[in-house]
């Protein structure tokens, strides 16, 4: 059995699950960005909102924008713009080469701009405009803008890991929510952290649409297609944290921990075997190396304030200071800094915005991965539950040969025969769900696979030229300032 998955799984390699985060290094590129304010109101509002709201996750934008929250001047932000290109056609497992080489081709832009606070106090939430360009024919139009919250986009992923992920697609997770984070925008200062806060979740959501439109089957879903076109949805009141709805989530998520670690899986494919595995170190790795970026984020920041204190310290020194040249050469000591402080800030961006987003961003993906490998092993235990009552079931059935009363013998035999069947067919239907769910991931983790590595190179190169960069502009600076030093007499 575990030959016949192999040798189905060859020919259908070549699907695109997940939008990268660049296609192209030239597609890539650093740019200062802004939020700007919408004018237009949601559909309603609702107090329990709060608990919908998105988490800390920025993604790729190219729209300039101006302050949301306040007067004050933005954070500058580098997310990457892409163009993405997608291709269409029915993910169905008897896909052969021929079909895959013709199918259609188009292009696709989707982007979450304008977000708009609406309300105020613990009654206020977010909205946001959801831009999508195609040329696909399954669009009413070619272009589309429509108003969303956050909890639309927590219901639009629920609908579809409920339709999606038992038959082993890779269902990219929506953004988390961040109740702290959103309560600070709601009730808290219009400072610069909310206005970094909202565009990281903006970002956020606008990612997790890209990957999702990626995947061909999840595109041309009613929901997804819903999603982007209608004018209302009907509202998600299932997301929030505290509802009833999102305790059972927690319920069932403690239920179905107890059943993976009672399911005693006899792995026979080794693929399988050595997939998880892998998936389970990077996991891990991931993580830490997550951790670790942030730390440095951190620390870059914390250089760049300081920095600045410095050159201000500096510049004071320099009015104080009776000797013209000394004089003259700390005030241009304090510019330096001031220069300096601003690269530190600018590295800052690029070590989140490309670096630990992108490990946060796999972190998430990950978690999904490992989330088709458990529902796998659900659709084996639901064979060999079928299987196990088959069993129980031919053993009643023989039992009644040795039945004491004979004129009730046949109408047992008849009944116990009637359930036989119908337990041989879920035996048999058990097995193709099986074998379809392992075909499914072998696929779905080998394009998963090469999207990954497709993704951390373009990322790494332009973080490499951002280090280039700053390095290069530090010793210009420090050149220029060269003379002024030795001027000193």
């Amino acid at each position: 059995m575990s030959e016949e998955r192999g040798s189905s799984a060859q020919t259908e390699e070549d699907e695109d699950l997940f939008v990268s985060a660049m296609e192209s290094p030239e597609a890539a590129r650093l740019s200062a960005e802004d939020l700007s304010p919408s004018s237009n109101g949601p559909r309603d509002d609702d107090p329990d909102d709060l608990f919908a709201e998105a988490t800390e996750e920025v993604s790729l934008d190219s729209p300039e924008r101006q302050p949301i929250l306040s007067d004050g001047p933005s954070p500058a932000i580098t997310p990457v713009s892409i163009s993405p290109r997608v291709d269409v056609f029915d993910r169905s497992p008897d896909l052969d080469e021929e079909e895959e080489e013709n199918r259609d081709t188009f292009d696709i832009q989707i982007s979450v701009s304008d977000p708009e606070k609406v309300g105020d106090g613990m009654n206020a939430f977010m909205i946001y405009k959801v831009t999508t360009k195609t040329s696909l024919s399954i669009f009413s139009r070619d272009e589309v803008c429509v108003k969303r919250r956050f909890s639309d986009f927590l219901g639009l992923h629920s609908k579809l890991a409920s339709k999606y992920m038992h038959m082993g697609f890779i269902v990219p997770p929506a953004p988390e929510k961040s109740i702290v984070g959103m309560t600070k925008v709601k009730v808290g200062k219009e400072d610069l952290s909310s206005v970094e806060f909202v565009e990281k979740r903006r970002s956020a959501l606008e990612r997790y649409l890209l990957r999702t439109v990626k995947h061909p089957a999840l595109l041309k879903d009613p929901d997804v297609l819903q999603f982007l076109e209608s004018s209302e949805l009907p509202r998600a009141v299932s997301t929030q944290a505290l509802s009833g709805a999102g305790i059972l989530r927690m319920v069932n998520k403690a239920a179905d921990a107890v059943n993976k670690m009672t399911i005693k899986m006899n792995e026979s494919d080794a693929w399988f075997e050595e997939k998880q595995q892998q998936f389970e170190n990077l996991d891990v790795q991931l993580r830490k190396l997550h951790v670790s970026v942030e730390s440095l984020v951190c620390h870059r920041k914390e250089l760049s304030v300081n920095t600045a204190l410095f050159a201000k310290s500096a510049a004071m020194l320099g009015n104080s200071e009776d000797h013209t040249a000394l004089s003259r050469a700390l005030s241009q000591l304090a510019e330096v800094e001031e220069k300096i402080e601003q690269l530190h800030q600018e590295q800052a961006n690029a070590d989140f915005y490309l670096i630990s987003e992108l490990l946060g961003d796999y972190v998430r993906l990950i978690t999904a991965v490992r989330g088709v490998f458990d529902q796998r092993m659900k659709a084996w235990g639901k064979w060999q539950d079928a299987q196990l009552m088959l069993q129980r079931k031919r053993e009643a059935e023989a039992k009644l040969q040795y039945a004491s009363k004979p004129e009730k013998l046949q109408q047992a035999r008849d009944e116990i025969r009637e359930e036989i069947e119908e337990w041989e067919g879920k035996v048999q239907q058990g097995e193709r769900d099986f074998e379809q769910i392992s075909r499914n991931i072998r696929r779905e983790v080998g394009q998963f696979e090469k999207e990954r590595v497709k993704d951390f190179r373009v990322v790494i190169m332009k973080y490499l030229e951002s280090l280039v960069h700053s390095q290069q502009q530090l010793i210009k600076y420090w050149e220029a300032f060269l003379p002024e030093a030795k001027a000193i007499a």
